[in-house]
């Protein structure tokens, strides 16, 4: 039975980026003018989609959204994982987003193109639509066919006062410069019991991801993928230099009714939230606490996601909680 009136904000990334340098190749001057040109697509596509059904809209660029998303029954992201996570921001725990890749990559343009440039577009690792599919995910959303997953955020608290901003992939506690020495001790605690060793570390700083960001950074960095309905976090501390008998503690999970808690000891310090946009300054005997204690993020999960993360995995290569 098709829903009554849904209300959905369409937030879209914008069209144009800067300028390419002068001397750019015109292979790949065609190449990125292809990109605009499939995204501008997409975008009307979705539109004659939306004119087309019982529903409210409106359109939204995603460098507009300065206030908290609210008065929507859903919002649909056009871009890719960044426009999603973008909106993540400004979501709470109520309203779902689904996201629409709107320039998936194209395998056989990668390999055509890999001695030239990097032909790669979008990943949209967690968007659930393409133009291809859009409409069918659609109404199947208005029919209460296809519900959304929760997903677990990061909540970040320093010196005991919490930040806005909640993390849908991961964060990173570093200098601000990336050549320079991080330097912090960390441990993990069950309430007010410590579940680690205090660990000091000279390193590149700490990064800490959800299961949804496990994919990402952390992945590259040489993490484990987790199934994406997990409640824990990962964390890795960043080339850690002589870790000595507390290695087994530069990377691991921190449970879900846990928190790891940092005390960061040099002059200058940054929490970057999901990348390099959101972030937030810190100094010598900060503390920070990193959870998973935020409020879940409601998203319209691709299939094939869903799957992977109704599995169950056992990892071992983290420590144990200690008894």
């Amino acid at each position: 039975m098709m829903m009554k009136m849904k209300r959905l904000l369409l937030l879209l990334k914008p069209l144009s980026v800067s300028s390419p340098p002068s001397h750019t190749h015109p292979q790949i001057l065609q190449f990125l003018e292809n990109r605009r040109k499939v995204h501008h697509d997409a975008i009307n596509f979705c539109q004659a989609i939306l004119q087309k059904k019982l529903v409210e809209w409106k359109a939204v660029l995603r460098n507009n959204l300065s206030q908290p998303i609210n008065n929507v029954d859903l919002v649909v992201t056009v871009g890719g994982d960044g426009t999603l996570l973008q909106a993540s921001h400004s979501l709470d725990d109520k309203i779902p987003v689904l996201g629409v890749n709107s320039d998936p990559t194209e395998i056989d343009e990668v390999e055509q193109f890999s001695s030239e440039f990097d032909a790669t577009r979008s990943t949209g690792h967690l968007c659930a639509a393409t133009v291809e599919n859009f409409e069918q995910v659609l109404d199947g959303i208005l029919e209460g066919q296809i519900l959304p997953s929760e997903l677990s955020r990061i909540m970040i608290s320093v010196n005991a006062l919490p930040l806005s901003t909640y993390a849908l992939n991961d964060i990173l506690v570093a200098h601000p410069c990336p050549a320079s020495l991080s330097r912090f001790s960390f441990r993990i605690k069950e309430g007010d019991k410590p579940c680690s060793p205090l660990v000091n570390c000279r390193s590149s700083g700490l990064r800490v991801s959800t299961a949804a960001g496990s994919t990402a950074a952390m992945h590259s960095a040489g993490g484990f993928p987790m199934p994406i309905l997990s409640r824990d976090l990962q964390y890795m501390v960043r080339e850690p230099i002589s870790p000595g008998a507390l290695s087994d503690f530069m990377h691991g999970l921190i449970e879900h009714d846990q928190t790891i808690v940092a005390t960061w000891t040099c002059k200058k310090g940054v929490i970057y939230i999901d990348g390099s946009h959101i972030k937030h300054t810190i100094q010598d005997g900060d503390t920070i606490e990193i959870s998973s204690k935020a409020p879940v993020l409601k998203v319209l999960l691709p299939h094939h996601l869903l799957y992977l993360g109704k599995r169950t995995t056992k990892f071992t290569a983290y420590p144990q909680r200690e008894s």
